[in-house]
């Protein structure tokens, strides 16, 4: 390893011990709420944008503004805050995403019209955007080396949970309650991720560091030396083509299959659960693989197999065929979003990890929102199959990045 590697990953020790403490489970249990409550925020408003829209005597292109709102807020909040988080403390910042999402939340149940709605919609997703990259890294500094990647993926989890939760509730609880009280009902995993993280202590890695280092931007370190920009690239690229490729395939190719062959069961409620239920198996796995043969090698499998599943699901007619195939799909091109909260943990200081969490993975969420539209547009214009080879070229390049750009890590300590 280089003197530059050397100082971007900080100093690194054999692997810690196994013990999980306390103050790890509360630290994963607390994230994985949060990144939950993102999942479930995002899916519900979804299902209450024509009730909304009824109600407030909205354009389709108003109603819609409130998912493009809460996505544009979230991309702002996640870079905003996983900079705060960096010089001011994770546990502390992460108090103030929840508070600003739960506040704001709650004023969206007495949204008077379209602009005000709008704006607590832009403020909320501002609080959401700290989740994923706050979380990790909060939870990459409690657990032991050994046993880090399976606890980002157990954060990972978090927002299958609020997805499959929203799915489950939504259609019961909103002709109940309307889409006010919907919103009301949005604020209580932000109260319980409050509550848990109001018992968590800073890592001890965070306070050490903060004491023996000068302030630094923490942006700036993420491009700091040619080693540094090199691993921010390639954490970049692995983002976008996550974001890219799971909005492409998860979004446009079930609404693709519907129009072509007229097969509802790709819109179903029974699709939706047995995709989700393999995305949770593929990245509750990659967590323990990732911990036992390394963070590449895993990479690589799923990435093959994302590859491979995204071709040969294009292929299928038969709506068995598609319920099955959906869930390995889903097992592999969501599987890896259970290790970048470990690889990024590793590949960059204390003084920048969550700002590398949140900036890097946002730009490949900012990318990622452009997959339904893009893949779209090239079917439309050159065919079914381009779009398709398209995507299995993403993930192809995803592999190349991966070898060049990103060393193995695993095991080692963070300080």
């Amino acid at each position: 390893m280089s003197d530059s590697q050397t100082a971007t990953a900080e100093t690194y020790r054999p692997a810690s011990p196994t013990k999980v403490d306390g103050k790890a489970r509360k630290a994963l249990w607390g994230s994985a709420i949060g990144y939950a409550m993102d999942g479930f925020d995002l899916l519900i408003l979804g299902f209450m944008l024509k009730a909304i829209s009824k109600d407030l005597a909205l354009t389709p292109a108003q109603g819609a503004s409130f998912v493009t709102a809460t996505l544009v807020g979230a991309v702002l909040g996640g870079i905003g805050f996983g900079m705060l988080s960096d010089r001011f403390g994770r546990v502390r910042v992460l108090t103030w995403t929840i508070a600003i999402f739960a506040i704001f939340t709650g004023l969206c149940a007495l949204a008077q019209g379209y602009w005000d709605l709008l704006f607590y919609r832009t403020v909320a997703g501002l609080g959401l955007g700290g989740e994923f990259g706050i979380g990790m890294a909060l939870v990459a500094e409690a657990w032991p080396a050994a046993k880090r990647a399976r606890a980002s993926s157990y954060v990972g989890l978090g927002w299958q949970l609020g997805v499959l939760t929203a799915a489950v509730v939504t259609p019961v609880l909103l002709p109940a309650i309307g889409w006010r009280g919907m919103f009301a009902v949005g604020i209580l995993p932000a109260v319980a991720a409050y509550f848990i993280r109001h018992s968590l202590n800073e890592p001890d890695i965070f306070v050490a560091k903060t004491k023996a280092n000068p302030r630094q931007s923490s942006l700036l370190l993420l491009v700091r030396d040619w080693e540094t920009a090199r691993l921010s690239l390639g954490m970049a690229i692995l983002c976008s083509v996550q974001n890219f490729g799971y909005y492409g395939v998860m979004i446009w190719l079930p609404n693709y299959l519907s129009t072509r062959f007229g097969f509802a069961l790709t819109q179903s409620a029974v699709w939706t659960s047995v995709t989700i239920a393999g995305m949770a198996l593929g990245i509750f796995l990659f967590g323990h693989i990732a911990d036992r043969v390394g963070r590449r090698p895993t990479f690589f499998a799923y990435m093959l197999g994302a590859a491979i599943m995204v071709t040969v699901y294009s292929r299928l007619t038969d709506p068995i065929q598609l319920l099955i195939a959906g869930a390995v799909m889903g097992f592999f091109v969501n599987g890896m979003i259970g290790g970048y909260g470990a690889l990024m943990s590793e590949l960059f200081p204390t003084a920048a990890r969550a700002t590398a969490q949140n900036v890097l993975f946002n730009i490949g969420r900012a990318v990622g929102g452009f997959g339904p539209v893009v893949v779209g547009a090239i079917a439309a214009s050159y065919g079914f199959e381009m779009a398709i080879g398209l995507l299995a070229t993403l993930y192809a390049l995803d592999i190349v990045a991966m070898w060049l750009l990103i060393p193995e890590r695993r095991g080692a300590e963070l300080a």
